[in-house]
């Protein structure tokens, strides 16, 4: 058997390999990547770098989509993969008459042999059997895998029924969600995945909503409601019920009081345990989410770096971003969350340099965003994991520097770039990570875009986005999130939209450059927003692991030394917030032109819970862990 493990693994590879080894049309926005005798590689004054491919142990596929199979005694989970060691921790969830459904782990754990835990169920009945699955015959189980180093790779969930024969058998289950999403004052989309194809129903008040045909991937969209009102749903899929609760929005330019939360970066940080729940700080996050339920947030909106990410690896990153929802699940059944991307959130196709030889010595690699786009990249892995709102913005194609009107050579903008509002408020989300490549020096040899800088459809759908919700007279309040600062603080000078003053860093498309440099195209961007916009209050941030405050008038020094190009002039003061202390390791302090205008700045894991009344917005920031509250601010 364990030969058979084996050869399936090598087999699995094997065909991985020549997948990747047919000719994919190569994008025609880079530049140099081409096809030397079958394999793609960069061709760089002679020396070829390989690409190289990804293969990791733990994945979607073998992790999430692991086999079952049951016995009189238990369940065997084989993760296929026989390299995977370690344990599985198991233990029931009680569904009924709790709001938040989660497993009470049993004192004993299986181990993991040959790529495969054998769990005997049987020791959760008598005593332990704490949700009467004994005379039900349907059972619930939450496990988790933990490596033999001790890393919890993954937190999961099974249904589980005992057959007239006494066996336990594996049940559809649902393996994500739901989560609330898109939510209006007349209703929202609910979200889930199961295991297995099938119909699945939303029933809401006698009403129901349900699935046009049998799939694994549900959004049902549920209509009709009644705004600012509290609905129990019911989820329904064969026999299995689950119940939570979610609020309808108030109606568009409703000035009635509300709060919303946000976070950034909860990528895996260090300290042991759950902090590092491969990729996520699933600690700090649960408790961030728990704590903006707990003070009434509506909504969270959370910007980037949710996870370790920087994979080749389309599999993994799945993996990544389940354990992500996962974390956040518990906010998430009841309240929409909204996410946006960030550099870490990167999927690339991978190319080592060496010599021309191509192996004798390693010198680090090249990264380029995955293609094909609309199947590899990161912004269609970030979009397949969320529903998320779809704008107008379809991608960087028929910019100005297009290199091609009839080909696909920009990934799509759709669920990373859009917009929502609740009540007076407007929230346009941003990607200041589009069609990222990460080796930043070598963007001249590839082409691609650098960390933090908007491409011109972007800047573009946001001059339009401004003047929309500046004339409509049912919103009082802009905000505008991306990941990227446009001015750092602590951790980032040498990039965001700043790299140490060098306005010369920009995105090469075909090998060509763009006209504007990072801080000429960050001071576009702040000129729409505060010269073009009386609404417009802040722009919250990420990518530094920190809590900081920043005013800038036009007496904050923004430029470098020796500054030749245009200066921009602010019709009034503004405010921008970072806030990446979701988990991921900290930065401290770092000397730029505009510190002197920091007016707070904390390395302590703060929450940001905005409390909208009118015309007044409120922000109290507090450590979730410890309560501790880090300041109060009135920001309008």
């Amino acid at each position: 058997m364990k030969n058979l493990h084996l050869v399936l693994s090598m087999l699995s590879l094997f065909v991985a390999i020549n997948i990747q080894a047919q000719k994919i049309e190569i994008p025609k926005s880079y530049s140099n990547i081409k096809y030397v005798k079958g394999q793609m590689g960069i061709v760089n004054d002679k020396q070829f770098y390989p690409e190289e491919l990804s293969n990791p142990i733990y994945t979607y596929t073998n992790i999430v989509d692991a086999f079952v199979t049951g016995s009189e005694e238990g369940i065997t989970i084989d993760f296929k993969n026989p390299k995977i060691k370690g344990h599985v921790d198991y233990g029931l969830i009680k569904m009924r008459n709790v709001k938040f459904p989660l497993p009470v782990y049993f004192k004993k754990n299986a181990k993991i042999k040959e790529g495969k835990a054998f769990i005997k169920l049987t020791k959760l009945a008598g005593v332990y059997d704490y949700t009467n699955w004994e005379k039900s015959k349907k059972l619930r189980l939450g496990y988790r895998l933990i490596n033999e180093k001790g890393q919890t790779i993954y937190d999961g969930r099974l249904n589980l029924k005992v057959d007239e024969g006494g066996n336990f058998k594996k049940d559809i289950s649902v393996i994500e969600g739901p989560y609330i999403n898109q939510l209006q004052a007349d209703g929202c989309v609910i979200s889930f995945k199961t295991d297995e194809a099938v119909m699945s129903q939303i029933k809401i008040d006698g009403q129901v909503y349900s699935d046009i045909v049998p799939q694994t991937n549900h959004e049902i969209k549920v209509s009709g409601l009644k705004p600012q009102t509290s609905y129990n749903y019911q989820l329904i899929y064969e026999d299995w019920q689950e119940h939570y609760q979610f609020t309808t929005a108030p109606l568009k330019g409703c000035r009635s009081p509300f709060s919303f939360a946000y976070a950034s970066d909860s990528r895996a940080g260090k300290g042991g345990g759950e902090r590092d729940l491969y990729g996520v700080n699933a600690y700090v996050l649960k408790k961030m989410v728990m704590f903006a339920d707990y003070k009434g947030a509506a909504f969270m909106q959370f910007t980037g770096d949710l996870m370790t990410g920087y994979n080749g690896s389309n599999d993994k990153q799945n993996l990544q971003l389940l354990n992500w929802k996962h974390a956040a699940g518990n906010f998430w059944h009841y309240k929409p969350m909204y996410v946006a991307m960030g550099n870490h959130e990167s999927i690339e196709r991978i190319f080592k340099r060496t010599d021309y030889k191509g192996h004798s010595y390693y010198l680090g690699h090249l990264f380029v965003d995955k293609f094909p786009f609309e199947k590899y990249s990161a912004e269609k892995t970030f979009a397949d994991n969320f529903c998320l709102p779809v704008s107008d913005l379809k991608s960087e194609d028929n910019n100005k520097y297009d290199p091609s009107r009839k080909s696909i050579d920009f990934p799509s903008y759709k669920e990373n770039v859009y917009d929502y509002t609740y009540g007076n408020l407007a929230m346009l989300v941003m990607n200041s990570n589009y069609w990222y490549a990460s080796s930043t020096k070598d963007i001249p040899l590839t082409s691609g875009n650098v960390h933090g800088y908007i491409m011109d459809n972007q800047l573009e759908w946001l001059r339009k986005k401004i003047a929309q919700y500046e004339a409509d007279k049912d919103i009082d309040h802009i905000m505008v999130t991306f990941h990227t600062p446009a001015f750092p603080n602590a951790g980032h000078a040498g990039d965001d939209m700043w790299y140490d003053g060098q306005n010369k860093v920009r995105p090469y498309i075909a090998g060509k450059q763009v006209e504007e440099g990072i801080i000429e195209r960050r001071d576009q961007i702040l000129d729409i927003l505060v010269n073009h916009s009386k609404k417009f209050v802040v722009l919250l941030c990420g990518d530094e692991h920190n809590y900081s405050r920043l005013t800038v008038t036009n007496n904050t020094p923004i430029y470098p030394e020796n500054w030749k190009g245009k200066k921009l002039h602010f019709s009034r003061a503004f405010k921008q917030i970072t806030n990446g202390s979701a988990g991921a390791p900290y930065y401290s302090l770092q000397k730029l032109p505009w510190s002197k205008s920091v007016k707070k700045f904390s390395t302590l894991h703060a929450l940001m819970l905005f409390k909208v009344d009118g015309q007044h917005i409120d922000m109290d920031v507090i450590n979730p862990d410890t309560f501790e509250k880090i300041e109060n601010v009135r920001l309008k």
